[in-house]
């Protein structure tokens, strides 16, 4: 009804950015714990550093960005 295909997209990206955040809030700490008690019990252990959570983070965020855009600018009708 008159948005504009950048103004859709931005609408669902906000969406789906909120989303994977919660996601990412719930699910990062809780791969931290599990982690944690999983490898306590071996004698030779490797700690993650932080960042790596930080890189699975971002690669999530821009794969539905991506999927999002793509997905909206392929349902919105063309402009003429």
């Amino acid at each position: 009804m008159g948005a504009s295909v950048g103004g859709i997209i931005r609408l669902f990206a906000r969406d789906y950015v909120k989303l994977a955040a919660v996601s990412m809030c719930i699910g990062i700490p809780m791969a931290i714990w599990l982690q944690h008690r999983w490898l306590q019990d071996f004698a030779l252990r490797a700690d993650m550093p932080w960042w790596i959570y930080s890189l699975a983070g971002g690669a999530i965020l821009l794969v539905a960005l991506f999927t999002v855009g793509l997905q909206s600018a392929r349902a919105a009708p063309p402009t003429r």
